[in-house]
């Protein structure tokens, strides 16, 4: 859809599609925020601290996931359209539809640090556009999982009442006096993919104009319209981590529950990418949110924490080298995983097509950071959540099939001490310690196994007596 531009606009200022804006995002921080290596390199994860990123998505197949899980059976859309890796946000041959003519779209920049705007200086002198904002930068304490007592909010900072600056009233009056003089037609219209102005200024990150344009489609009925992929404006919101934009939404009443295509709502997406930011803000309007919300693959938030965790994790133990940025991403995801529990997801809810808990998802990925953060948990039936089974495997089942992973041992030690049992049979009659690998590795584990199978039955035997 085209509509006509004004004498004085260059012909190249149109405004690309929500997902150009999401995609170009990522490309610039993945420029500024890489390491000087061509590929990702890593070192073992030891973060305490985590910086909370602004980046758009990120795309759910990492690199060494496991093959057992292709896109990690989520279908999670990447916000791509490939072949356009040095557009700006007002590129010259982008077909869009024509916003910044129709709406008067703001076309100043708005500045993040100064990195960003040395190097928004530098793609000005190109020819480049704006900037997205970077709406939430705060220093987040991810706890200890290794510790009980920190079975409490991982990130006290972020509060429902706020999540950085207010918006600018200046700003948002003269936002208000420009929505309200526009035209229905203009105000509810959508582009062709299927973006209203709301999911532009949304994911632009411009705050004071995003606000005014949902006070208007609110008043339209138009507040929770869907675009291609059917992702509302609140849904965008959270793709982009902005944050604040996501309670100013909620604020204004779009539906916490909504989902895309593919079942994802909210919850989903800020658990997947890692934006607690974005997480604390739905979080902070229970008891109206859905912790159990299943998407189109049957899982929760929490299975999809935990599985996108797991995915950065296994990257992150590929390498030797250091990679602040992944560390940083992969506490940010497990300050979901924490912040989701908290707010009382439920660690016994199964996902549908293996019926696999999170803890099986964290063991069959080896993630002994998650399984440690998981078996701490203070549960009265610890011993009937280790032993949950997902089509006849329980975790110690899945545990002795991590083959040559370095953390087998320890996997199997941390569930053993919280009372796997050794005896328990799969579906094909196994008990765990006939799924060890040969060898004396093998050989070692299983002494371990039937060890521990020994000295479980020797304190159930007196039990029954009494």
């Amino acid at each position: 859809m085209h509509f006509d531009k004004s004498p004085k606009e260059k012909p190249c200022c149109t405004l690309p599609t929500v997902k150009k804006l999401l995609e170009q995002k990522r490309k610039r921080e993945t420029f500024t925020a890489q390491p000087s290596c061509s590929t990702a390199s890593i070192s073992p994860p030891v973060p305490t601290t985590a910086t909370a990123h602004s980046s758009a998505s990120e795309p759910f197949t990492c690199p060494g996931t496991s093959s057992s899980y292709p896109d990690m059976a989520l279908s999670f859309e990447q916000w791509t359209s490939g072949g356009e890796s040095s557009l700006g946000y007002y590129p010259g041959g982008h077909q869009g539809s024509g916003y910044a003519a129709a709406y008067n779209l703001p076309m100043t920049p708005v500045y993040g640090t100064q990195q960003q705007q040395q190097q928004q200086q530098q793609q000005q002198q190109q020819g480049f556009g704006d900037i997205m904002h970077q709406s939430y930068e705060c220093q987040m304490t991810v706890a200890d999982p290794g510790m009980a007592s920190s079975w409490s909010l991982v990130a006290p900072g972020l509060s429902a009442q706020g999540f950085g600056s207010t918006m600018d009233g200046e700003k948002l009056e003269r936002a208000r006096m420009m929505l309200n003089r526009m035209a229905y037609s203009k105000a509810v219209r959508q582009d062709e993919d299927g973006d209203t102005i709301l999911h532009i200024y949304t994911a632009k990150g411009l705050r004071e104009y995003a606000y005014a344009a949902a006070e208007r489609l609110r008043d339209l009925d138009k507040l929770d319209a869907k675009e291609h992929k059917g992702k509302t404006a609140l849904l965008v919101a959270v793709t982009a981590n902005q944050a604040e934009i996501v309670q100013d939404l909620l604020s204004l009443g779009a539906d916490i529950n909504a989902c895309d295509f593919n079942g994802q709502t909210a919850l989903h997406l800020a658990a997947h990418y890692g934006f607690p930011a974005a997480l604390q803000a739905v979080l902070s309007s229970r008891p109206a949110v859905n912790l159990e919300a299943r998407n189109f693959e049957g899982m929760t938030p929490l299975h999809c924490a935990a599985i996108s965790h797991s995915a950065t994790v296994k990257v992150l133990s590929g390498s030797g080298q250091l990679d602040v940025v992944l560390q940083n991403k992969a506490a940010d995801k497990l300050a979901c995983v924490q912040m989701l529990l908290n707010s009382g997801a439920s660690l016994l809810s199964q996902e549908i097509k293996s019926n696999k808990t999170v803890l099986h998802l964290a063991v069959k990925e080896g993630n002994v950071e998650l399984v440690r953060y998981l078996l701490r948990i203070p549960l009265p039936n610890i011993r009937d959540f280790v032993n949950m089974k997902a089509h006849g495997h329980t975790a110690l089942h899945m545990a002795a099939g991590l083959h040559a992973n370095p953390h087998q041992e320890e996997i199997l030690r941390l569930l053993l001490s919280r009372g796997a049992d050794p005896s328990i049979r799969n579906l094909e009659n196994d008990q765990a310690a006939h799924l060890l690998q040969s060898g004396p590795q093998g050989e070692q584990l299983k002494l371990l196994l039937k060890k521990r199978g020994a000295s479980s039955r020797r304190r159930i035997a007196p039990a029954q007596d009494q």
